[in-house]
This record gives structure tokens, C-alpha cells and sequence, in this order.
């Protein structure tokens, strides 16, 4: 019985069931009487638990009105009953579920039921944010589901949401479930499963909403796991497909047959994926069991759902039926990992097989074929590889790693040798080991067998000042050819025994305890730790009261190391005299030599003024040439080299925090004209309070000259972030290299970028440069092209090279790797607009610059009409100076890069009229006029520079040659 009155005519009814959690009730009950909607009530239903679950259940009651609660006279074992319960008792005319581990957000009642009263829908669901106590890390629940507000009318408008079958992220119409008789089943576990189902398939309509409105804990004790979560019980899996069992009789018996392929998607995606995922790490006799339970059922399943499913899934689960149990663990370990390769392929008959040996029936054949991921047309930067550990061993004060690395695309093979080094993380800067791979051997079955590496690590290289390795690392294998990079996990066996060894460092004193394992989960990484034992490590562990004194002393290097200091140390070094000799370069915010800065120290470079360079570097230097010097954006010598410098050149803006000071010149060359709106066009800053105005106006006032490429330029950019200083009405100096494409300088450049991208001859390539999307950064929302159609209808003539903007992320499909390409390992975007014929882009100011070379402009512009309308906006009506047709289809895109030459004709007076309205001042000879304008005093005759260079360097130059661009850095060389 109830254990307090009702709340009169409540909104909501929240059903928070609980069995033996008197810890993490309150917890969870506190969220919802602290919700924004307050109308509300709280049904808290005890599963007849035997700890002081009843007390304190009842102490909430007495606490707060709107509780009540239920308690079962038995424990039913499960979910359903409690939930059903709790429905049966509801006064709202709106149910929703909560378990006592999790908790509901703020507003997650009242937007629920008003997009419920709004839309007139029977259930509305929305986000999951899944906490892991593990990791303390966050993930949102299948978020493609969840991506706008929408009304679906009925599941067969969007079958994709069976994926969303949990009860609790939902509120329901009490109606609803009263005209249906929805309940859940009892005496069963994944009740969500089976009344999720019912409730989509007997929706009229169903919200959605994209904002979380359910917070799930998952808890790290491995005596408090879910059901969800304890996947390593047999048992687990038979439950999981009696719910799916449930599902279909449901379905069957309802009417709904039709909806059986969908639902077989969802459970092939979700259910089935989670225990392949687990494989790896699981016993023989574990996966001998799992494989005897599921593939009866895997048999039953609609054929279109099986075969919608990736290949390394759909491979995993014939292996699996095959009873190839071993084969089905080392391929489930590809499955979150797209370049992770099999260890074996064969090669027969022009079919490609995974596996040592050829397919034994057609079925096998059909079910193990991977000919269409077209391994022997992969390249370097991101085709197949796989790096596993094969052994540990202690090697007196070393730990020796033997390594093999399986190549089945043969990546490593060819002339152009590979730089190859494994690299782990510290507190410092990594540890990073050279290596060379032994020479290839062929199998004992005359098969090619792994690439071998012996790898010595050596504590003793780390400085004492490293304290080792905190909480898990995991090292990777960095490779590097033809210059490029790529990084892979290294993975451990799953029978790797936990190894703890004490290796010695600097004599008596010290010393480190490694443990190595593997982790249990994903591909299976290998998992080393490493912390300092011996005398000093007993020395640390044995003063606990220097702990407090020793956190104070890291707060303080932290205040003292942080910006505003710096900002307070870079304003006294102003006090120094400024050295006229020294320019700093920075381009992309310090992630390259690229881009206007470039051109521009490539022509002091051959001018030999007497001027030394330094480059603000942000991460790793490979894409700088050997003999630039080198400072790290955002250190202390970062700092102390703004402060002197005569010059700064940069192409986004050097950080706020610095003021310019009266004796520095600043050029701003900005990279690209304005199609978005900028500056305080942008609502987000039009918007803003004004000290953030303040200090884009402060930041915008230290330019003493800015570029501009056309009078559009002066009308958007220069209007909109109130800029008033000089203007050099020059072109822009990295435009050069494009206008004049055809010197042998710039011919040579494509060829090498074009070598780069091993782009097989005869193709052309199709540069792909989308623009990121406000809002949605890092989400590869902008790469919105279907590569895969688009690779089927062109990829025989046509490699697409995907350039996204640097904010965003992008993976190569596995099976794309034949026709698509990463462009992002290029941070000079030159290399790739000149070995390019055509460019396709969105929104992207690109496409003002690759008009200069007069090749075809494609537009991508399927969600023309909702970036103008709901993004930062544009300064123009893109279908009226479009250089280029705009597509919104792959058709469409097919059929132009069919026939370009009818694209050419079609648009050359658009295109014409492009070039003549946003690039009027682009001559090929940019750079020397900015040179000219603003090093007006180095380079007129008699001017200061040939003063400069009889008086030689100022009194507090380093040591070194005296004249020349790369006399060497102020600020001591690769900082």
C-alpha cells in the first residue's frame, strides 16, 4: 500500500523502481523533486529489498509530499513487476521510469511534456548520458538518433529507433499505455526490450528530442553491475534472446511481421555486437557456450538484416558458426578498429579471402570474401595494418618487446623506405624507441608470414624528473613513409600473463616496477604501467605529510606556468629592447608551414635580407623543412620571442593574451576572402557582452597592415571587424603558387603531393574541402557526401581526396581506402589544390582561391537553404556567383565529373565573373609586393637593411653567422 496520500492532479508521474540501493536511492530521487517541473509526483517501488532500502524510502516519503511508496511482498527478480506496479499506482496523466542508480537532468520532466502537449505524440524519448564511475568519462546514448527535434509518424517512418529500447528515457501517455494494455513482462531480464518494441510499433506517433533527458550510471564495482553490464554470463546471452524471441512472436502476432527486418538490424547491431566485442577476451569454453546458444537464433534471422551488417561482423559471425572459435576472437578485434588488419588473407582464383587457407564450399566463399576492400590498391597513410605484442621479456635493465606486425595490404613493401618507432606516453614528453623490422619470412605453410621487430625499452633514458606512467597507457607504433605518418595501436594477446617486474634505474636509489596486460575490452591494446619503487619511490610513499605540501608546490608551478603570468612576464620582457633582426612566422595557429606566412618567408628566404626567422610550431615538426627554427606555440620561449620581435606574420591571429608592443610590427595576412559572415557580423559575437567585443576589437587593433585580396574583401571582412590600418591591396601571397601552376617549381610540388597520396596513374583526383558546421565541431557532420556511392559511380577514374577543415574528424572507410583519400596529413593546402583537377567544396572560402588555377568548381549544397538560414549566415546569394554548378545528389555529382568539359562551358561566364570580382590583384607576384610594402625599409636601395648589414647583429644577438633569413633562432632553435 501507498505509504502517503496522492499530489493532487500531478503533470508527471516518475516510477523509480529499487531493490537492496539504500545508498543511491536519494540520489535519484533528489533528481526529480529538484526538476524544473515541480507539478510533479514520485512513486518509489520496492522490490521486497533486505537491506534498509524500506527506511530509507520511507523517510523520503515523509520528507517531501510528492512521494509515495510501494513495496512488493516478494522479490519478483527484475524489472517488469515493480515497473507495472508503479503504473498501476500513477495519478499523471504522463509516466515516466527511473531506475535508483541513475538520475533525471533539470529540465528533463518539463521538456519532455511540453514537446508531449506540443506535438500530441503517445511517447516522447530523448538522450542518454552514460557515465562511467570506471573511467569518469561520458557518452551519449546512439546520439545519430538524436539529432534534432522531430515527430516520426509510426516506427516504419524510421525503423532505426528499435536501437533506442530503453523504457527509461521516455514519457509516455498514461492513456497510451491504459488503450494498449502496455505492460512489461514479468520473470524475465531486458524487459525494456520487449515493452520499448510494443510501445514504438503501437505509436501513432513518437517525439524526439535532442537534449539529454536520463543520466545512467555505470558503475565500476564489479559487485554492483547491471544486467546490462554482467555479459559474461552465459546466461546474460540466453536472456537477451528471449527477449528477442518476445520481439518476434510480438510482431508476428500483432500484424507486424513486416517490421521483423528492422528489429533483426537492431539486435544484429546492438545485441549480437556487444557480445562479438567481448570475444577476444573471453575463454574457449566461454565462446564454444556462446557460439552453441546464438547461432540457432542467427539462422532464423531476415537475410536483408544480415547482410547489412559490415563485413568484419557478418565474417566474425560465420567464423563463429564455423566453429573457427579462435578465428572469430582475433576478428572481432577489427571491429571497432577500420585499418586494423586480419592477420592472413588468400589470394585465389581473383578473389581475396579472409584467412591462412582457401574457403573450403561456396558458402564459405561468399561469407569470407573481402575482394571489394580491394587490399592491394590501399595506401600507406591509411590501409590495413595490424602490430601485435607476441612476447615480453625482461632483458636485465631493459624490457625487450618482440613485435609483428601482419600486413596483408603490403604497405611496407617498395623502395621508399619506413621510419618506424614505438611511442609511449609519460608525464613528460613521450618516450619514443627506434626500430627496424627484420626482413620478411614466409610461414611454415610457405604463406607470407608477419614482419618481426625486437624493441628494447630502456627506463633509464626517462629523467628522473618523470614520474612514470599514471593510470593506463598505451603504446603505439608510429610509421613513416614518403612523409607521411600513421599511428597504431599495439594490441596484446589475450592469454599475455600480467607481467611485474622491477627494472633498475640510476643505481641503488632508484628503480621502476612495469606491469604489462592486456585491456579488456575493444581491439585489446596493450596496457603498460610503469611507477618509481626502490629507495626513492619508498621515500615518496613513506611521507605522506609532504603530500599536501607537494600538491601546494604543483598548484603554484601551475599558476606560475599559466597564461596570466606569462601575460605579466611577456609584458616586463617589453622593457627589453626590440630586435629588429627577428620575424616570427606562424600559420594555422602553429599547426604548419603553409599558407600566406609561407610564401612570404620563402621570398625573404630569397632575398637574403638580413632577418632571422623563427616558427611558432603548435604540435610536431615534420611538416617544417630540417632548417627552419622552430619555437612551441604557448612556451616560455614562445613568450619571450613575441616580446622582442620587430615582426609578427601570421595568417588567424597570435593569442590575445600578448598586447603588441609599440615596436613590433604586425602583418595580418588572414587566410581566405569572407563567404561566411565574420567579425561582428557573426551573431554569436554581435551578441556577446562587451568585454568579449572589447577584446576582439584589442585583438583586431594590433594590426599594422592587413591583407586584402579584392575590393569584396574591404566591403565583408574589413567592414565587419571594424579594422581602420593599412591595407596592402596585394593578392594574397599563398595564391602565387596557384597562379603560377605551371613553372616547373609548381608542377614538381603537384607531382610530389600527387606521389604522396600514391594516386594510381591515369586517375584524376578530385579535391573534396568541406567547411566545418557552427555547432556541431568534431562531429564529421560537414564530410556529408556519400563516399560510397560516389566511389562506386567514379572511382575507376576519379580519387577523391577528403580535406576537411582542421575543427572537424574523418576516418577512411576500410572499404574506400581504393578511391579515397585522407588529404589531412598535408597542412599546406597548396599541395593538394595543385595536383587537383577540380574541387568540390560547400561553404568554404577554397573556393576564391582555386579559381586562380582555372579548373572546375563543384558545390555540395544539400543543406543550402539551413546554413544560411540557421548557421552564422552568408554575405552573398550563393546562386548568384556560384563559379559552378550546385549539387545536392550524387547523380548529379557523378554526371559533372563525367563530362567537365560541358561543366566548363557552362559556367565560364560565371566563373569568369568570379574571378574578376574576388581575385582582381592575384598576379603570381603577391609575395614580392608585400615584401616590397611592408619591409619597405629593408628593401629600397640604401635603406636600412644595407646599413644592417655592415653594422651586423645587435649586441644581444646569439652567437653565429651574422647575416641571412636563417642566421638562426632567437629563441634557441626546434623550442
Amino acid at each position: 500500500m501507498p505509504t502517503a496520500r496522492p499530489v493532487p492532479h500531478p503533470d508527471v508521474t516518475v516510477v523509480v523502481i529499487v531493490y537492496n540501493d539504500a545508498e543511491r536511492l536519494p540520489r535519484a530521487v533528489r533528481s526529480v523533486l529538484g526538476q524544473s517541473l515541480r507539478n510533479l509526483e514520485v512513486i518509489i517501488v520496492d522490490d521486497c529489498s533486505t537491506d534498509g532500502t524500506r527506511v530509507t524510502a520511507r523517510r523520503l516519503a515523509a520528507s517531501d509530499r510528492r512521494v509515495r511508496c510501494l513495496r512488493l511482498p516478494v522479490n519478483s527478480g527484475g524489472c517488469g513487476a515493480p515497473r507495472n506496479a508503479g503504473i498501476e499506482a500513477a495519478a499523471a496523466p504522463y509516466v515516466m521510469f527511473l531506475d535508483s542508480d541513475d538520475e533525471l537532468p533539470y529540465h528533463a520532466c518539463k521538456s519532455l511534456l511540453l514537446t508531449a502537449e506540443e506535438t500530441g505524440a503517445d511517447l516522447v524519448t530523448g538522450e542518454v548520458t552514460r557515465n562511467f564511475e570506471e573511467t569518469g568519462t561520458t557518452g551519449l546514448w546512439y546520439p545519430e538518433l538524436f539529432g534534432d527535434v522531430r515527430v516520426v509518424e509510426g516506427i516504419r517512418a524510421a525503423p532505426e529507433y528499435f536501437l533506442d529500447h530503453l523504457s527509461t528515457n521516455k514519457l509516455y501517455r498514461a492513456d497510451f499505455l491504459a488503450r494498449h494494455r502496455l505492460r512489461f513482462p514479468e520473470g524475465v531480464h531486458y524487459e525494456d526490450q520487449l515493452f520499448s518494441a510494443q510501445a514504438f510499433t503501437l505509436a501513432r506517433s513518437f517525439a524526439v528530442v535532442p537534449w539529454p533527458v536520463y543520466t545512467w550510471w555505470l558503475a565500476a564495482d564489479p559487485d554492483r553491475l547491471s544486467i546490462s553490464s554482467s555479459r559474461h554470463h552465459i546466461r546474460n546471452v540466453a536472456d537477451r534472446l528471449l527477449a528477442a524471441r518476445l520481439i518476434d512472436a510480438f510482431l508476428e502476432e500483432s500484424g507486424n511481421a513486416d517490421l521483423r527486418p528492422a528489429k533483426d538490424e537492431k539486435f544484429l547491431r546492438h545485441d549480437l555486437r556487444l557480445y562479438l566485442g567481448d570475444l577476444p577476451f573471453r575463454e574457449l569454453w566461454w565462446i564454444t557456450e556462446f557460439a552453441a546458444v546464438v547461432t540457432p537464433y542467427l539462422r532464423t534471422l531476415a537475410p536483408r538484416a544480415l547482410a547489412a551488417m559490415p563485413r568484419e561482423q557478418r565474417i566474425c559471425q560465420y567464423l563463429l558458426g564455423a566453429g573457427r572459435f579462435a578465428e572469430a576472437a582475433e576478428c572481432a578485434r577489427t571491429l571497432d578498429r577500420p585499418h586494423l588488419a586480419p592477420r592472413h588473407v588468400v589470394r585465389d582464383g581473383g578473389r581475396v579471402h579472409w584467412g591462412r587457407t582457401p574457403p573450403e564450399d561456396p558458402e564459405a566463399a561468399a561469407c569470407l570474401d573481402v575482394t571489394d576492400w580491394r587490399l592491394d590498391e590501399q595506401p600507406f597513410a591509411t590501409g590495413p595494418l595490424r602490430h601485435e605484442v607476441a612476447r615480453v621479456d625482461p632483458a636485465g635493465p631493459l624490457l625487450r618487446v618482440l613485435l609483428h606486425t601482419y600486413d596483408p595490404a603490403g604497405l611496407l613493401t617498395g623502395a621508399e623506405p619506413v621510419t618506424a618507432e614505438l611511442r609511449i606516453a609519460t608525464t613528460a614528453d613521450p618516450l619514443a624507441v627506434p626500430f627496424r623490422y627484420d626482413p620478411p619470412r614466409p610461414g611454415p605453410d610457405g604463406t607470407p608470414g608477419p614482419r618481426t621487430a625486437e624493441i628494447d625499452l630502456d627506463p633509464r633514458r626517462i629523467p628522473l624528473g618523470v614520474t612514470g606512467f599514471r593510470g593506463r597507457r598505451h603504446p603505439v607504433v608510429v610509421l613513416e613513409r614518403m612523409g607521411l605518418t600513421r599511428t597504431d595501436p599495439l594490441l596484446a594477446p589475450a592469454t599475455l600473463p600480467p607481467l611485474r617486474t622491477r627494472l633498475p634505474q640510476y643505481g641503488p636509489l632508484g628503480a621502476h616496477t612495469v606491469r604489462l596486460g592486456c585491456e579488456g575490452h575493444g581491439a585489446g591494446r596493450l596496457e603498460l604501467t610503469w611507477e618509481r619503487t626502490g629507495a626513492l619511490g619508498h621515500a615518496e610513499t613513506a611521507a605522506p605529510r609532504l603530500r599536501p605540501a607537494r600538491r601546494r608546490v604543483q598548484r603554484l608551478t601551475r599558476r606560475v606556468a599559466g597564461p596570466r603570468t606569462k601575460a605579466l612576464t611577456y609584458h616586463e620582457l617589453q622593457r627589453l629592447p626590440v630586435d629588429d633582426t627577428l620575424v616570427v612566422f606562424e600559420a594555422l595557429e602553429g599547426r604548419g608551414y603553409a599558407d600566406s606566412p609561407r610564401a612570404l618567408y620563402e621570398e625573404l628566404l630569397r632575398r637574403d635580407l638580413p632577418l632571422r626567422a623563427v616558427w611558432s610550431c603548435a604540435a610536431g615538426s615534420s611538416s617544417y623543412p630540417e632548417d627552419v627554427p622552430l619555437v612551441r606555440r604557448g612556451t616560455w620561449e614562445y613568450v619571450r620571442t613575441l616580446a622582442r620581435a620587430r615582426y609578427w606574420i601570421d595568417s588567424h591571429g597570435f593569442p590575445t593574451l600578448y598586447g603588441k608592443r609599440p615596436g613590433t610590427r604586425y602583418l595580418q595576412t588572414w587566410h581566405g576572402q569572407a563567404l561566411k559572415h565574420m567579425g561582428f557580423d557573426v551573431p554569436e559575437l554581435r551578441l556577446a557582452g562587451p568585454e568579449r567585443q572589447a577584446r576582439h576589437r584589442e585583438a583586431v587593433g594590433r594590426w599594422d597592415a592587413l591583407i586584402a585580396p579584392s575590393e569584396e574583401f574591404e566591403r565583408t571582412f574589413v567592414r565587419a571587424n571594424g579594422y581602420t590600418g593599412r591595407l596592402l591591396r596585394t593578392g594574397l601571397p599563398r595564391n602565387d603558387a596557384l597562379v603560377r601552376r605551371n613553372d616547373p617549381e609548381q608542377r614538381d610540388r603537384a607531382a610530389a603531393a600527387r606521389e604522396r597520396l600514391q594516386i594510381p596513374a591515369g586517375r584524376k583526383v578530385l579535391l573534396y574541402a568541406p567547411t566545418f558546421r557552427d555547432g556541431a565541431r568534431g562531429t564529421g557532420e560537414s564530410v556529408r557526401v556519400d563516399l560510397a556511392e560516389l566511389a562506386r559511380r567514379t572511382g575507376e577514374e576519379w580519387t577523391t581526396v577528403v580535406r576537411p577543415h582542421y575543427y572537424e574528424r574523418f576516418d577512411v572507410p576500410r572499404e574506400l581506402g581504393h578511391a579515397v583519400r585522407d588529404g589531412r596529413q598535408f597542412p599546406d593546402l597548396n599541395d593538394l589544390l595543385l595536383t587537383s583537377d577540380a574541387l568540390l567544396t560547400d561553404y568554404s572560402s577554397v573556393m576564391f582561391d582555386y579559381t586562380n588555377l582555372g579548373r572546375p568548381v563543384l558545390l555540395w549544397t544539400d543543406d543550402y537553404a539551413h546554413y544560411r538560414s540557421t548557421s552564422r549566415g552568408l554575405y552573398y546569394d550563393l546562386p548568384e556567383i556560384a563559379p559552378g554548378p550546385m549539387l545536392t545528389s550524387v547523380d548529379g555529382l557523378a554526371a559533372a565529373l563525367g563530362d567537365l568539359g560541358a561543366v566548363r562551358e557552362e559556367w565560364a561566364g560565371a566563373y569568369g565573373r568570379f574571378q574578376a570580382r574576388f581575385n582582381p590583384y592575384e598576379t603570381g607576384r603577391s609575395s614580392e609586393a608585400v615584401v616590397d610594402l611592408f619591409f619597405e625599409e629593408l628593401v629600397r636601395p640604401g635603406g636600412a637593411g644595407d646599413e644592417r648589414r655592415a653594422a651586423g647583429p645587435p649586441a644581444d644577438a646569439p652567437a653565429g653567422p651574422s647575416a641571412g633569413l636563417l642566421a638562426g633562432p632567437a629563441a634557441g632553435g626546434r623550442g
